[in-house]
């Protein structure tokens, strides 16, 4: 496990650190550009905030392979007096999805331009879209690109992609004369209604069996996740072993994953999502004691979380971490829209027979650990390693 992690897995410091700082100038100067373009049509139009929010793996010390991919949301800005109003999505919505209403004074007289731009009225009733949110966003940022191409060419290439119903992804390919800061990467940009507390609403995945799938909003709380593994880092021990089981675990999924046929594949990697992991991996944080993740525990910790993670997938349960949970300790402070929520099982989308699979497939996994490990320590089935900065 150790030389598969050190082989496969690991990244390196310096490598993540030149990548998440070139990231960062970037995304900066393309958002103070966009946010700067649209203010001009005037105080009751969309906009950006002006600033952005680093998530994710990248972010949270847990990421593996290469320092490629990286998840930014951004903040937008309603018109001045228009206040979002959440609520549940109606019985037929996925689990955990929500829909956004706008409160304000007047609203007919004043906003009637930006009602009809943004929001649809399923049932009669006017909703924030989402999916027209995102078709904005898209050709917002298309157009602020140019302003600061120029200024960049001499320190990266970029481009931007946007797929309908997708975030739009930012490609970057850095010019210099380092090693280390040739990486091309990848950055996907997720537009984000800021709704106080840290918590912001997203796009969700597309769901085709949803109603009304262009009003549905999901829930993201990105930065009290990260103040939990920044409270948990202070618990355990300082040679805790959580995030590498979190990494060996993701690695070995990703490999099992990659012998697997269609449709199972995709099945395989929507049910064990590396949210999905991660928020097993809190849970059984959480049940203590902490010393028993030190360092030299960590084949009894990674059993454990997997025979936790196949007893969930029997069960058909995985509660979400944060919506509708009091039990979390209370040093986090959490916000009360989170403590009031309605309790979320984050395996709901799936059916029986794919999550008696997966629960086989994943065990299976586990007790063929060292041949599926042993399958990519050849140099044809060698995955990226981090090569040392010249």
């Amino acid at each position: 496990l150790e030389l598969f992690y050190a082989r496969q897995l690991r990244l390196s410091p310096h490598v993540l650190g030149h990548s998440k700082a070139h990231v960062g100038r970037v995304v900066g100067e393309l958002v103070r550009a966009a946010k700067a373009q649209g203010l001009q049509p005037g105080p009751l139009a969309l906009s950006l905030r002006g600033d952005f929010v680093r998530i994710g793996s990248a972010y949270e010390q847990h990421k593996v392979r290469s320092p490629d991919c990286f998840d930014v949301l951004v903040p937008l800005r309603l018109p001045p007096r228009l206040d979002p109003a959440v609520h549940c999505a109606p019985a037929p919505g996925p689990p955990g999805a929500f829909v956004c209403g706008l409160a304000a004074p007047a609203w007919l007289r004043h906003y009637r331009a930006f009602a009809e731009a943004f929001c649809a009225e399923p049932h009669g009733r006017r909703l924030l879209s989402s999916a027209l949110v995102l078709r904005w966003f898209q050709g917002h940022l298309q157009r602020c690109l140019g302003a600061v191409r120029y200024r960049l060419q001499e320190r990266c290439r970029v481009r931007l992609v946007a797929s309908p119903g997708q975030p739009p992804t930012l490609l970057l390919q850095p010019r210099s004369d380092h090693l280390c800061c040739h990486l091309s990467m990848a950055v996907r940009l997720i537009p984000a209604i800021p709704l106080g507390d840290s918590l912001y609403l997203t796009a969700p995945p597309e769901d085709p069996h949803a109603a009304c799938p262009e009003v549905l909003w999901g829930l993201n709380a990105s930065r009290h996740e990260q103040r939990l593994l920044n409270w948990l880092k202070e618990q355990a021990p300082a040679s805790s072993c959580h995030l590498k089981c979190l990494q060996i675990l993701k690695g070995l999924r990703d490999l099992r994953g990659q012998r697997l046929a269609e449709p199972l594949c995709s099945q395989w990697g929507r049910v064990l999502s590396s949210y999905v992991l991660k928020t097993a991996l809190f849970s059984l944080l959480l049940r203590g004691p902490w010393e028993a993740w030190d360092e030299r525990f960590l084949v009894e910790r990674l059993e454990e979380l997997v025979l936790f993670l196949r007893d969930c997938l029997r069960k058909q349960v995985l509660m979400h971490l944060f919506l509708g949970n009091t039990a979390l300790p209370e040093a986090l402070a959490l916000p009360r829209f989170l403590k009031e929520a309605s309790p979320v099982n984050l395996l709901a989308p799936f059916d029986g027979p794919t999550l008696d699979l997966a629960a086989r497939l994943l065990l299976d996994t586990w007790n063929q650990a060292p041949r599926v490990m042993a399958a990519c320590g050849g140099p044809r089935h060698r995955w990226w390693a981090p090569a040392p900065c010249r």
